[in-house]
């Protein structure tokens, strides 16, 4: 109220001089302002000290109930802690203590994560002074400082927690924390810096010195170990081929010298790059990934040896089984072909083809229980491989698939073997090679023709030698004479010719065959049998020369006149000698 009185004076004062002055207008409406501003100030005045009386009031009555209020709360903090784990602050992987309690709208995750961080920031300092750390007391909260920058703020709820005062709670983080920064700085200080540029000045150094002398190693000693190897090494050879001649296994041996250089010097590298970044804290997580990567698939590598080791003992075990399964089939195909085992309906010449077709079904089965055995087997890449492969050879292999197929097909038909002479279309010559895309055949001229088996499939053959074995080849040529002469003295002369030619059989007898009745000459036909199917071009050119002696020696013209008057000036059509002895 005197504040009150002494305000209330000095507007009365300014009010009086403010009247006395007619001309101070213009200070009328600041008074206004003023009178207004003073009023405001008065009525809160006059609230603050309700409020005060108030709060004195309720800080009587409540500090009765005191030790009831702390006992009920830590009862509730106690029932709370067994279900509440806390949030715990981890620096560089070390749990230094527990928040369980928020303060203010931050979660206590919140605040242990800005805590570690700031105590991480604080030790990972280049410079600090470690005595800074300290606490400060206010009247809501403890708290844990360094310098001017608050590191954490211990409440009343915190202290509850742990069953202790706020003040001696606040302390016992300052000790963890400060334990903590010491180990921080220690690591990441100047001085472990320093230390960590000397380290690596001494490993570069080291490494260049390393690779320096493996270098030297390898320059010195090059041409001396070559010169040792071809002075006492042999050729590496098989049967009469040399598969390594003695300056091949010294070229062979100066790479594998060269790549044994390079593995050295990328150990070291590998050995070296690590411990450099080991040597500062910040980058040693850089360290474990380069490791990581040469030695996770290295890891993995030796990983999928050991689980592969038990299906690599069914895989060698499925080949052994097959291996002498195969054996035995060569052994029987061996006795069939021979003729010492036989089998009533199956061919000797069938053996070997037939080998072929069982040992490449015994191999893809084997393939087939293999497959699932192998490592990867059952990847999306590995089937998406084996798929795209699979489709390749489907498509660009048609035309081989087709010629396999026919050369299968013609092994079982047998058409022909080899030696057979054989006819293919215009083509006449002797079979030399069958395999399962192609035939060689061999003509007089001594002309090798490869025609593929699905060719000879869809075409017609003939098989002289099996014709000539079984039944005798009818070797035949026709000749033309004229109405003038008697078609018993022309069979007479054919027979004669026929009967004079080597390599055409007695019996059956050789016959002749009148063929057509033109309009100027007959067509007469002699036929002959032989089982001499590789002469028969000797044999026709025989036979041939034969009719030309009898029709001559017997003064027949061997043509067909289509104009007879044009005949009276021309002499017989046949050598001079035999119209002498005529």
């Amino acid at each position: 109220m005197r504040y009150c009185i002494m305000i209330m004076c000095m507007l009365l004062t300014c009010g009086a001089y403010a009247q006395t002055d007619a001309t101070a207008d213009s200070l009328t409406n600041l008074q206004d302002s003023l009178v207004k501003a003073l009023q405001n100030q008065v009525q809160e005045l006059q609230l603050q000290s309700i409020m005060m009386q108030e709060q004195l009031e309720l800080t009587g009555r409540s500090s009765q109930q005191d030790s009831l209020l702390k006992a009920e709360r830590k009862a509730r903090v106690d029932s709370l802690r067994l279900i509440t784990p806390g949030a715990p602050i981890v620096v560089e992987r070390d749990t230094l203590f527990y928040i369980y309690a928020r303060k203010g709208g931050m979660l206590p995750e919140q605040r242990a994560h800005m805590v570690a961080n700031e105590v991480t920031s604080l030790g990972k300092r280049i410079t600090m002074f470690i005595d800074s750390i300290y606490t400060f007391d206010s009247e809501y909260t403890t708290d844990v400082m360094a310098g001017s920058n608050v590191i954490m703020s211990v409440t009343d709820i915190d202290a509850l927690w742990q069953n202790t005062t706020r003040q001696e709670l606040a302390e016992q983080y300052k000790g963890i924390i400060h334990d903590k920064v010491v180990e921080l700085h220690n690591e990441y200080g100047l001085k472990q810096k320093l230390k960590g540029v000397l380290l690596v000045a001494i490993i570069i150094v080291v490494q260049v010195l390393l690779i320096w002398f493996t270098n030297w190693l390898y320059r010195r000693w090059r041409l001396r170990l070559v010169k040792v190897l071809l002075s006492t090494t042999r050729p590496l050879s098989i049967k009469n081929y040399e598969i390594l001649p003695p300056h091949r296994q010294g070229l062979v041996f100066l790479a594998l010298f060269r790549i044994l250089r390079l593995a050295i010097i990328i150990t070291q590298l590998l050995i070296s790059i690590p411990l450099l970044f080991s040597v500062f804290p910040e980058t040693k997580s850089l360290t474990y990934t380069l490791f990581g990567y040469i030695w996770n698939p290295l890891r993995d590598i030796l990983t999928s040896i050991i689980s592969f080791v038990p299906n690599l003992f069914k895989i060698v075990i499925i080949i052994i089984c097959f291996r002498y399964l195969v054996k035995a089939l060569r052994y029987l195909t061996g006795e069939i072909a021979s003729g010492r085992l036989k089998i009533s309906g199956f061919y000797t010449d069938w053996a070997q083809p037939t080998f072929y077709i069982i040992r490449l079904l015994c191999y893809s089965f084997m393939l087939v229980m293999i497959w699932p055995l192998l490592p990867g087997s059952d990847s999306q890449v590995f089937q998406g491989v084996s798929v795209f492969i699979g489709l390749i050879i489907s498509l660009g292999s048609s035309s081989i698939i087709g010629n396999i197929i026919a050369g299968m097909v013609m092994t079982y038909m047998r058409p022909f073997r080899i030696g057979d002479f054989i006819r293919y279309g215009d083509t006449e010559g002797f079979v030399i090679e069958k395999t399962v895309l192609v035939t060689r055949i061999r003509t007089r001229k001594n002309e090798v023709i490869t025609i593929p088996n699905s060719n000879l499939m869809s075409s017609q053959t003939s098989n002289f030698s099996f014709a000539a074995k079984n039944y005798g080849v009818i070797v035949h040529t026709k000749v033309t004479i004229g109405y003038d002469m008697k078609w018993a003295d022309i069979r007479a002369l054919l027979i004669e010719a026929a009967d004079k030619t080597p390599g055409l059989q007695k019996k059956p007898e050789p016959y002749v065959r009148i063929t057509a009745l033109d309009d100027f000459y007959v067509e007469y036909e002699i036929n002959a049998f032989t089982r001499k199917a590789d002469a028969l071009s000797d044999i026709y050119s025989a036979l041939h020369q034969n009719i030309l002696d009898s029709f001559h020696t017997a003064g027949v013209e061997i043509m067909s006149p289509h104009i007879f008057a044009h005949r009276q000036n021309l002499d017989l059509q046949i050598p001079a000698e035999d119209q002498a002895n005529k």
